[in-house]
């Protein structure tokens, strides 16, 4: 089965294409550094050297944009994510990641600066809303956030109300930009993930009986499964759920899938229920051909999971810290030395943001003394322009739409020998 998957990912990949791609996730990963600092004005890590940094690589390039005019000034750029609590490593990731951008784009000396202050969210909305709060009395003119879906839908709202642009690395959901011309999205949608998976596994897997289990109070799983399973149709032969109180056990699932005779698992989820679910699947001896979303990033990092059971896992996700491009092979190292970790996607995700936010505003020419509604009516124009993209860390030559969402390359990985594999 491994082989297969080897062997026809290029095919794969190219019908994928034909589709709308992935789409990211955002919602519980493990906390990856002091999480004792959630409203600082960067994330709790180690802070970078004065005035001595050197960006980490070629600058990414904005495309072929000529400047509307001489962009200047110091803008002020706010995020919001779960620093704390049991999201923690998304928003630590996303907003360090932002956070190694602005120091490259400030080490840079250019006449664009930023300024910018996270706020922690612990993946609360209610929070997140008092998170932007503090960021508008800061005087905030652009918002990379939030990084979880829920939130993110709530202060896409006050964000669209208040004119002020946001780009989120990871919140996939629609529903985070459905009539909200302000709210852009780094990352795939949940339903073009769910078609780019039934693509996939109809081009690699055509015979494959296939259980899905899905998390049905999540509306990022929600979303990838509805969309999967409209394309699969009678491939599949059982479904199982489970919500945030029932994801310890999954004995249940496991075993129906089993008796079933699934011989390939989709999992649309992050990885903190997946781990559960590849132990309980070894300690019965059922070893399908398991894959995953964009959420299950981070699988080989989590806390007392034996990292050997994601061996062959294949796993939907716009970037891998194993990649070898220069740019990539900079930013995990410059990231490892604040973090002490590999980065994830979604670290990736939040460098990504600022600087397609910093090419914006150099092919926009905006000034740091314009209106935050000015900067958002430029923002939006600019995005969204034929003229306009970006290639970064999660994708080569990104444009947006003018809903908000993302069109770039998906890419997909094989976990061998604990690190992802590009076959």
């Amino acid at each position: 089965m491994k082989k297969s998957i080897i062997r026809f990912l290029s095919l794969a990949l190219a019908l994928v294409m034909v589709l709308a791609l992935c789409a990211c996730g955002g919602e519980t990963q493990q906390g990856p550094g002091p999480a004792e600092n959630p409203n600082t004005e960067a994330p709790a890590t180690e802070p970078a050297d004065d005035g001595g940094n050197e960006p980490a690589g070629d600058e990414p390039s904005g495309g072929d944009n000529e400047p509307a005019g001489e962009a200047s000034g110091t803008f002020k750029l706010g995020g919001i994510g779960p620093m704390t609590g049991g999201a923690a490593q998304y928003g630590m990731a996303a907003m360090t990641g932002a956070q190694i951008a602005v120091d490259e784009i400030n080490a840079l000396g250019g006449p664009v600066q930023f300024e910018f202050k996270a706020e922690d969210d612990v993946n609360v909305t209610d929070t997140a809303i008092n998170a932007y709060g503090r960021l508008k009395d800061w005087g905030m003119q652009v918002l990379v956030g939030c990084v979880t879906t829920t939130p993110c839908i709530s202060v896409a709202q006050e964000a669209n109300t208040d004119r002020i642009f946001a780009l989120t690395p990871s919140a996939s959901s629609t529903d985070v930009t459905a009539g909200r011309d302000n709210m852009f999205q780094m990352c795939f949608t949940d339903p073009n993930q769910g078609l780019s998976g039934a693509e996939y596994i109809k081009t690699n897997f055509p015979d494959a009986k296939i259980a899905v289990i899905y998390k049905n109070d999540d509306a990022y799983s929600v979303g990838i499964r509805d969309a999967f399973a409209g394309q699969m149709g009678d491939s599949i032969v059982y479904e199982g759920t489970f919500t945030d109180d029932t994801q310890t056990d999954f004995s249940v699932q496991v075993a129906a899938a089993k008796d079933a005779g699934a011989d390939v698992v989709y999992l649309p989820m992050y990885y903190q229920p997946a781990t559960v679910i590849l132990n309980q699947a070894k300690a019965i001896g059922y070893a399908p051909t398991f894959i995953g979303v964009d959420g299950m990033d981070g699988i080989l990092d989590q806390e007392n999971f034996d990292a050997s059971l994601a061996e062959g896992v294949l796993v939907m996700s716009p970037f891998a810290a194993s990649s070898t491009d220069e740019l990539t092979v900079n930013f995990v190292a410059e990231y490892q030395k604040r973090m002490g970790q590999l980065p994830n996607q979604f670290a990736a995700d939040g460098y990504d943001c600022v600087y397609a936010i910093y090419n914006a505003i150099q092919a926009a020419g905006l000034t740091a003394d314009m209106s935050t509604a000015d900067i958002c009516e430029a923002l939006i124009a600019t995005f969204t322009s034929d003229s306009f993209s970006y290639s970064g860390l999660t994708g080569q030559g990104m444009t947006w739409s003018t809903n908000g969402e993302v069109t770039k390359l998906p890419m997909a990985f094989l976990i061998k020998d604990g690190v992802y594999t590009t076959p």
